[in-house]
């Protein structure tokens, strides 16, 4: 079957497949049809077809050796005949490595250093000119999951995997002679169909589960300098810095393994009905900058109570929301946090709910609200808006591995959910957005990680979608989110499901960095179409990070210069508000300096009146920017 014909049945299976589903009630995009260019890509790990739109790709570098795949292992395998599907299942070896390599996973930045994460170490880039970046250095130290944040020569890296060793070492934790694996327990509620969590393995000292802190001063020799080991491990970790305390910084761990035996970690508890429990947590650590040896657990909030009543677990317990809606996992744990320091603000996407958090006092959060959505599998991170009006969740429906973007997926199921921000700090749910390009059984897809894109006066989205590739979106108006650019790739493997696609896709000082899971690092930039003009990227490339983790989200700040003034001028010609021949007047204005002309103009502008909220404040910035006649100052907080 081609792909353009599975295209084409999977329409007649959606319709079907809508029919039983439950209505949405706010906006949701658009499939794409049959002729976008993303639809019968041809599938390679190395040579796939590629379809790109408001992108460029610069350069991809394949994963280093110790990480790589191995081609000879996928020869063979895809030579191999098909397993017999009544053969019973074997259970999942912790041990094991795919054919594809190890996993890619999330991007943290410092100066022009690109660090990958990965299930099995991580990978330090050099992109000091980012049209040739290189491997600076590689560390193998397995662990799982390699979620990685930054904080000037301290690197956080989760481990949460049964063989993670506090040495680094590769040969994981050996099984005492003649041990026999317990039963493994039953799935939480509303677990994904399939999810078996494997067996916990006996204790052993030499296991970490938690955050590794490595001094990497010089990255081509970085220096593991603590350990701090926590009850269910780290499967991300989220930065967060308190402007009162510049002696520390705190690290929100989000761990989601099964809770470690007393006889591994004294006082870790899974009973539900303990005070005490390591369920429905989030884990807080203390880094003293000047001796982060001696980093420590601080504090485990039990952000999912009932302040009334004390209950711990008193968000969504999981299962559906009624005929024709989504399972959805029960909350007994955050997946990702996102933080928003400069408005003392949190977004938790924590598995069954999305909940918002006051951080003002960072080592005691308190939610602020919670919401759930009977679309929402599993709630799995969020951006805010740059002016905090907006919070995007994303879903994980299928925990990642699955082919969720196929003509006969929900287009609400699996996506974006934005809310709008209240001034009491309530969220409202505005839309849906989903990667609109359908994609084969063969692919594993589904929303994922993103960072903003610092275009001026516009929210726009760059995001991760596993083997649906890089969607960029303009949730500006928050009730009709619209798809501006995209780069895809064909499958990774052609006749056969196989795991990769982009894990995390960041844009960070004028280029856009994406992790492939499979094929390593991608570097893109963005180029000018109908949706983004030149003065739109050449305002974003303004902005310099010294450092970024995305999950410690910086509030932008532009220059108040004409190449800022000249992407605004672009947007207002997409509306009503100015007309072209105003327009083309500030143009000549700002070309020419003339103080005369733009101080005429800027006190028309003061009079104009928008046609949106988004319109009203780019004229009063380019009004302001005409009167101030060019001053610069920009950045990030």
């Amino acid at each position: 079957m081609t792909r353009k014909l599975a295209f084409t049945l999977g329409l007649a299976l959606s319709a079907s497949f809508c029919a039983a589903q439950v209505a949405p009630t706010v906006y949701v995009n658009p499939r794409a049809d049959n002729d976008d260019p993303r639809v019968g890509l041809k599938a390679g790990l190395y040579d796939a077809g590629e379809a790109a739109m408001g992108v460029q790709k610069i350069t991809s570098l394949p994963k280093p050796n110790g990480f790589a795949p191995d081609l000879a292992l996928i020869a063979a395998m895809d030579a191999a005949p098909p397993p017999d599907p009544n053969a019973p299942r074997p259970r999942p070896n912790p041990n094991a490595r795919s054919p594809y390599g190890t996993t890619n996973s999330d991007l943290a930045f410092v100066g022009h250093h690109i660090i990958v994460g990965n299930y099995y170490g991580v990978n330090f880039y050099d992109a000091s000119d980012p049209l040739k970046v290189r491997l600076e250095s590689s560390l193998i130290c397995p662990g799982g999951q390699g979620d990685v944040t930054v904080y000037g020569h301290l690197l956080f890296m989760s481990v949460e995997a049964a063989n993670g060793r506090q040495d680094c070492g590769t040969q994981g934790i050996p099984l005492p002679e003649g041990y026999v694996a317990p039963t493994p327990p039953p799935p939480p509620p509303g677990a994904p169909v399939g999810m078996r969590r494997p067996p916990e393995p006996p204790p052993s000292p030499d296991r970490i589960k938690g955050i590794r802190i490595f001094d990497i001063t010089d990255v081509t020799k970085p220096q593991q300098v603590a350990l701090v080991q926590t009850c269910r491990g780290s499967h991300t970790n989220t930065l967060v810095t308190d402007p009162n305390d510049k002696e520390n910084v705190y690290i929100y761990i989000s761990g989601s393994a099964g809770v470690r035996p007393t006889a591994e970690l004294a006082g870790c508890s899974g009973k539900e009905d303990d005070p005490d429990t390591a369920l429905y947590t989030i884990v807080i650590i203390k880094v003293p900058l000047a001796h982060p040896e001696l980093a420590k657990v601080v504090a485990s909030p039990h952000i999912f109570a009932d302040p009334a009543t004390g209950t711990l677990n008193a968000l969504w317990k999981g299962g559906d929301h009624g005929a024709g809606t989504q399972t959805t996992s029960s909350t007994r744990g955050c997946h990702d946090i996102t933080i928003f320091a400069s408005m003392g603000l949190a977004a938790g996407a924590c598995s069954g709910n999305g909940i918002l958090l006051d951080i003002h006092d960072p080592v005691h959060p308190v939610r602020l609200d919670a919401v759930s959505d009977p679309n929402y599998a599993f709630w799995h991170s969020a951006n805010f808006a740059n002016d905090g009006s907006k919070v995007l969740f994303t879903d994980e429906w299928g925990g990642g591995g699955q082919p969720r973007c196929r003509a006969s997926d929900p287009m609400n199921w699996g996506a974006d959910a934005i809310f709008k921000l209240t001034a009491d700090k309530k969220l409202v749910l505005q839309s849906y957005y989903k990667m609109p390009a359908p994609q084969t059984e063969n692919e594993n897809c589904v929303a994922h990680n993103g960072s903003l894109i610092p275009i001026p006066g516009r929210d726009i989205l760059v995001q991760s979608w596993y083997q649906g590739g890089v969607s960029i979106v303009d949730f500006t108006d928050a009730t009709h989110p619209m798809e501006i650019g995209y780069f895809d790739r064909g499958p990774v493997n052609g006749k056969a499901h196989a795991m990769g696609g982009q894990w995390s896709t960041y844009w960070y000082n004028g280029y856009i960095y994406g992790s492939e899971i499979a094929r390593g690092l991608d570097v893109l930039k963005l180029v000018p179409s109908k949706f983004v003009t030149q003065n739109e990227i050449d305002a974003a490339n303004l902005v310099h990070y010294g450092e970024l983790n995305v999950q410690n989200q910086p509030k932008i700040t532009w220059p108040a210069n004409y190449i800022v003034a000249k992407a605004y001028l672009d947007q207002l010609a997409r509306g009503t508000s100015l007309p072209a021949n105003k327009i083309a007047a500030i143009d000549a204005a700002i070309d020419k300096r003339s103080k005369k002309d733009m101080s005429k103009l800027a006190a028309e502008l003061d009079k104009t009146a928008p046609a949106s909220p988004a319109d009203a404040n780019r004229l009063k910035a380019v009004s302001a920017i005409l009167k101030g006649g060019g001053a610069t100052g920009m950045g990030a907080e």
